[in-house]
This record gives structure tokens, C-alpha cells and sequence, in this order.
């Protein structure tokens, strides 16, 4: 009779007793019992089955569980032969016996995938290096084909061929025929020379910085044709564009011009008209204000970029030339002075205007005025473009009713420059009606004879000797004399006639 049993919980063991032929299986209902027969019990021993019992304590017994459903193997602690219990053991040395073969199986099958997994990934690599190796051949012979004066033999495909465990040399291709290749032709100071567009996108100051440069060797290494700039500082269309047409006409490589309008101004001239695509980056200019001088700044800076300009004239929308291109081309680019008016005004419009805050770098007795309007040699358009110490200083304390465009460039060139100007005005203006502005012309004052005396009407010095022409350009004009100036053109000022 087995009063102890041998009781799997878990994984823990615990013991209880019995006192009949058959184990005791309390269930969760109250008093009630469950009697597992020795005969089951007995073919769980040898098969090793499991049973899932429910259990509960009650007063009768004394079971040590702590869970409402567990798996139950019983074994006998004693009265059964040693053939069943080796019988046991020795399924049990089977079954773990085949966990470690199914280990060893699976350690097995991971091992064959990842050496699958490593094959593959060799078989990849030595594909991609076998096409790149081809794409590069072929890349190669493209080129040879195109640059070659001569057809050259087809290239031979290579055949890559792996075995194992040997591997067979191919022979190697023939060398491609000799590559004629086209002489490079030779670009010098081509680029160098050559100005960019003048709608480019330089900022300011690289703007400035580029035309700063300066040859310090006079003579050239190329054929120079020098040329003039026209620069135009207006705030919308021009209405003589017609007139400076005729004037242009026939004179291409002898002049560049240069348009600085306002940002807001989008009409676009005719392909066939000398000022289509001639505008330059622009931005706002105030009458009387600094922005005037940064506006004439960016002109010549513009200009400077081409190395043929060498005399740059400042011009607005209301100006007309009174001489053909022909007369004005030689006048300026044979003078050996520049053309900016400088003269001392003491009233309180002149020395009035002056900061005592510029001391010491300008001295009342250096301060000078002028017009804006000026033709200037190629030397001293540089040195306004990249004159620092003067710009600021203006900018700060020559502000409003200073008119910084009066001041400037006059005092600028009185103070640098002396020697090598001409102390006057390339364009005649009429000031002896008093106020801020000049005299307007209207269509009934252009007649025959006051263009004659506006072209040769006064005296001046020209490169040392007295000329009657003094002035090459006039202002201010209203749109509305442009018929008449059609018309007196061709007589009178020499433009060539359609």
C-alpha cells in the first residue's frame, strides 16, 4: 500500500499521504473528492503522461499548493520493481538525448543558412565589381570613339569565368589604337577680358571689389579698340532713346552703355534697339539724397568691368548730345583731363553745407561743389569705387539738405586729383534762373539757333589750347522737343541720316 508519493508542482516537489489504494485529488468545489485509480497512476509512471487536476484545500487534507491548476506527475517513492523505474529513467536518457540531437540539428540547419547567406552576398560583390569593371570598358571606348579621328578595332568582351578549385588566366585584350585628340584651343585672356552681362548677380560689394582691379602695366598684352561709357541714370523709360539711337548708329565697339534705373521699372526694349538689355542690378534713388552717390558708384562700377571702357559719362533721361559720335568718341578719349565741375562756394549753399565733424580729413578750406553730372578717365573711376575713407565720411555727416551729390565727387577730386582735372561741366545746364533746379527746355525753345549756342557759344581750354567746344551734352529737355531734335539732327548736330 503507497502511503507517499513523489509530487511534481511546478517544478517543486511536495509530499502528502493517502490512506487507500488510489491518490486523492481535492478539487476547488467544497468537500468534494477525486480518486485517481492506481491503474492510471501506474500507466502515467510508464508513459510519463501528465494530468491536469483541480485542487483545493479543505480541512481533511493538508497539500502544500499555492496554484488553482498545475501538471501533476507522480512517481512512486517506493514498492515498485526497478525494472519499471529504470524503464523510466531510461526514457528519459531518450528524451534527453533527443534535445540534444534537435539542438545539435538546429545549431546545424544555422549554420548552413548563414553560409548561404555568405555566399550569396560573395555572389553579389562579385557581380557588381564584374559590371562596373565592364560599364568602365565600355565608358572608355565611348569616349575613345568620339575623340578619335580614325575608327578603332571593336573591344573584345572579357569573359570572367569562376571555377573551383582552379581558376583560368584569360590572355589580355589588345591595347586600343592611338587617341587623336583635338588641339585645346587656347583661351589666354580671353575670359578674363571678357565683361559679364549687365544683368549679373554680384552683390555690391563683390561688385565693387571686382572693379577695384587695376593693371599696374600700361603697356597691353592684346589689341585694345578704347571705348566710352554711357551711363544713364534715370528713373523709368527714356524718352530720347530715338535721338540716341541716330547717335549710336554705326559706331559698334566704340561704346557700352549702362541703364540704372528704378527696381520698379519692368518695360523691355526692342531687340534691335542699342539700349536692349543694357540694364544694370539697380536699387532706389531719392533726388538730393546719399543714394544718389551709391547709384553713380554702381554705374562706374558696372562700366569698369569691361576693360575696354576707359572715359565713363554720367547722363540723365532729360539730356541730348549735341555733337555726332564721331566728335564726342575723339574729344574724350584724346583728352588728358577729366571733366568734373569744381569751385568753391562760400555762400551758405556752398561752405554752408559743411560739417565741422569731418576735420581733419576735410577741412572747410577743401570742401567744393559741382554738378553731378561729369566725364571722368578710367584712374579716377577707380579710385571712386574704391575710395573708402571719403564715402564714409560724407555718409555720415553730409546727410539731407547737405546734397552729398553736389559735395562729393567735387571735393573728392579737389583733394586727390587736382592737377588732373578740368574744372568743368561736359554737359551744359542752365542755373541762372536761381532755385534747386536747373532751366527746362520745351519744344518751342529748340530752334537752329539756340543749338548753335549751346554748341559753340562759350570758350574753354582743351589740352592746353582754347576750343569753342566746351560742351558735348545737354540738359534738361522735355519729351516733348524730341520731333524737333529729329529734325535738326541731321543738319545741325551731324548724325547720320536713314
Amino acid at each position: 500500500m503507497i502511503n507517499a508519493l513523489k509530487v511534481s508542482i511546478g517544478g517543486s516537489i511536495s509530499s502528502f499521504k493517502t490512506t487507500s489504494n488510489s491518490l486523492i485529488s481535492l478539487s476547488r468545489d467544497i468537500k468534494k473528492v477525486h480518486f485517481l485509480p492506481f491503474d492510471l497512476l501506474k500507466a502515467s509512471l510508464e508513459t510519463g503522461r501528465q494530468f491536469q487536476l483541480p485542487l483545493y484545500h479543505n480541512s481533511h487534507t493538508t497539500p502544500i499548493l499555492s496554484s488553482l491548476f498545475f501538471s501533476l506527475s507522480l512517481y512512486p517513492l517506493s514498492l515498485y520493481p526497478p525494472e519499471l523505474i529504470k524503464g523510466k529513467q531510461r526514457t528519459m536518457k531518450q528524451q534527453e538525448a533527443a534535445s540534444v540531437m534537435k539542438l545539435f540539428n538546429d545549431q546545424l540547419r544555422l549554420g548552413s543558412l548563414l553560409s548561404n547567406f555568405l555566399l550569396i552576398g560573395l555572389g553579389f560583390a562579385l557581380g557588381i565589381f564584374v559590371s562596373n569593371y565592364l560599364m568602365i570598358n565600355v565608358s572608355f571606348d565611348s569616349h575613345v570613339t568620339q575623340f578619335s579621328t580614325s575608327s578603332s578595332p571593336p573591344t573584345e568582351l572579357i569573359n570572367v569565368s569562376i571555377t573551383s578549385p582552379s581558376v583560368q588566366e584569360t590572355p589580355s585584350p589588345p591595347p586600343p589604337a592611338p587617341v587623336a585628340l583635338q588641339p585645346k584651343k587656347r583661351v589666354g585672356l580671353t575670359d578674363y577680358l571678357k565683361p559679364p552681362e549687365t544683368m549679373h548677380d554680384l552683390y555690391e560689394e563683390e561688385l565693387l571689389w571686382r572693379a577695384s582691379m587695376a593693371p599696374r602695366i600700361d603697356n597691353f598684352p592684346y589689341e585694345r579698340i578704347p571705348k566710352v561709357a554711357f551711363m544713364f541714370l534715370v528713373r523709368g523709360p527714356l524718352p530720347f532713346a530715338p535721338l540716341w539711337e541716330k547717335f549710336f548708329k554705326g559706331n559698334d565697339g566704340l561704346y557700352s552703355i549702362y541703364v540704372h534705373t528704378h527696381p520698379s521699372f519692368n518695360e523691355t526694349e526692342s531687340p534691335d534697339s542699342v539700349f536692349y538689355n543694357r540694364r544694370i542690378p539697380s536699387k532706389e534713388v531719392g533726388w538730393g539724397q546719399f543714394n544718389l552717390i551709391e547709384a553713380e558708384r554702381r554705374l562706374l562700377a558696372n562700366a569698369l568691368l569691361d576693360f575696354s571702357n576707359q572715359r565713363f559719362v554720367l547722363l540723365s533721361e532729360s539730356c541730348i548730345p549735341l555733337f555726332n559720335f564721331s566728335t564726342v568718341y575723339s574729344y574724350l578719349i584724346n583728352s588728358t583731363k577729366t571733366f568734373v565741375e569744381v569751385y568753391d562756394d562760400p555762400s551758405g549753399v556752398g561752405r554752408g553745407r559743411y560739417n565741422q565733424q569731418m576735420k581733419p580729413l576735410v577741412e572747410i578750406e577743401q570742401w567744393r561743389k559741382g554738378s553731378q553730372w561729369f566725364e571722368m578717365d578710367r584712374n579716377l573711376a577707380i579710385e571712386i569705387v574704391s575710395d573708402r575713407t571719403y564715402y564714409q565720411l560724407f555718409q555720415w555727416f553730409c546727410n539731407g539738405a547737405c546734397y552729398a551729390d553736389e559735395h562729393y565727387i567735387p571735393t573728392f577730386v579737389n583733394i586727390r586729383f587736382p592737377n588732373t582735372n578740368a574744372n568743368r561741366n561736359p554737359t551744359w545746364v542752365d542755373w541762372s534762373g536761381g532755385g534747386a533746379h536747373p532751366t527746362m527746355y520745351y519744344r518751342t525753345d529748340v530752334t537752329t539757333e539756340f543749338l548753335e549756342r549751346l554748341r559753340s557759344g562759350t570758350t574753354c581750354e582743351y589740352n592746353g589750347n582754347t576750343t569753342n567746344i566746351c560742351h558735348l551734352f545737354a540738359r534738361k529737355f522735355y519729351p516733348d522737343t524730341l520731333n524737333r531734335l529729329l529734325r535738326f539732327a541731321p543738319t545741325i548736330m551731324g548724325f547720320n541720316q536713314e
